[in-house]
């Protein structure tokens, strides 16, 4: 169990964030325990092929990059650097992950067992260059795993960033983190972690708590406490946690039911499909793969019969299903 006492600055300074790098480490754990993440088989089909033939297989001699994240217990922190802003970045991550101070790398690196020491040897003695190679691994790791389902995931991650936020607004802390995961629970506090391999009692240095929702976590939670010194001391906590929505993630998604198609028209049918929460006209034209010109027209549709609404969340203006639609949908088996 970890357990991080809070102060009433850590609570006041709870934020969101998507992270590029989090989902690589997760998802490399899907790869080497599919198994144990049922839900993502799919995707793992997909992207293990291209993966093994460019030496990304677990544990292998030649990527540091799986020996960094092994198959269970600890990850080192540096692979995960608080991301800076709400939008996800990769480009930002890395250049925050090659910056790591040598000092930090080395005491992550002791984390991780004897073998997998010895193969990261260079990583230790020469931190700077090694972080350089790391950083290119990651790249190349990202483009055949994870950037051609991109669109897709961030549509998905955006939209429990919106849902979050408004239970955070309506409940407050406590009712939004007693609602992340069956492992994580606020009490008296304390944010307790249920994690298999790590126990340990921490206080807040007054930074917050950094929560990123992710696909690849799923079915677990993954978490960095930064309670280490120097900078590491004042970094964030961060607790990663699975998204909802993933159990249809990778779906071919044939745009609901053929009763509902034939009534509404595929593309109509396929955004209602869709909305199950709250997205904007961008990224409803990301999921169907059309213009955000000929999205907005099916929109008015759907608008002019009682179908979708549209409310503006700070700056961006997201449709919703009406409970008309949501009872046509529950009709027609979608």
């Amino acid at each position: 169990m970890l357990s991080i006492g809070f102060s009433v600055h850590d609570m006041a300074r709870i934020r969101f964030a998507l992270s590029c790098l989090w989902e690589v480490v997760a998802s490399l754990r899907v790869l080497a325990d599919p198994a144990g993440h049922a839900v993502h088989l799919p995707w793992v089909a997909r992207v293990r092929p291209a993966l093994a033939a460019a030496g990304f297989r677990p544990g292998s001699p030649d990527r540091w990059l799986t020996r960094l994240v092994p198959p269970v217990g600890r990850i080192p922190d540096f692979l995960n650097p608080p991301p800076a802003t709400l939008t996800a970045d990769l480009a930002a991550e890395l250049a925050a992950l090659r910056a790591t101070p040598a000092e930090v790398v080395r005491g992550d690196l002791a984390v991780l067992d004897a073998a997998d020491r010895r193969a990261l040897r260079d990583l230790y003695d020469d931190p700077a260059t090694g972080l350089d190679r790391l950083a290119d691994e990651v790249e190349e790791y990202w483009r055949l795993a994870v950037a051609p389902y991109w669109p897709r995931i961030r549509t998905l991650l955006e939209a429990e960033v919106f849902q979050r936020a408004r239970r955070l607004t309506e409940d407050g802390a406590e009712g939004l983190l007693n609602d992340l995961h069956q492992r994580v629970r606020w009490e008296d506090d304390t944010l307790s972690i249920t994690h298999r391999f790590c126990s340990a009692d921490t206080t807040g240095h007054g930074t917050g708590l950094l929560l990123i929702p992710s696909v690849f976590v799923w079915p677990s939670v993954l978490s960095v406490t930064c309670g280490g010194s120097g900078d590491r001391a004042v970094a964030q906590p961060q607790l990663a946690y699975p998204a909802r929505g993933i159990a249809t993630l990778w779906e071919s998604g044939g745009g609901g039911s053929a009763a509902l198609t034939a009534v509404l028209g595929r593309t109509r049918a396929a955004l209602l499909a869709a909305l199950e929460s709250p997205l904007s006209t961008t990224e409803l034209a990301r999921h169907a793969g059309l213009s955000p010109g000929g999205i907005s027209q099916q929109l008015g549709m759907l608008r002019a019969a009682g179908l979708v609404t549209t409310h503006r969340a700070g700056h961006a203006v997201l449709n919703t299903r009406t409970p008309v639609a949501e009872a046509l949908l529950s009709a027609a088996g979608s």
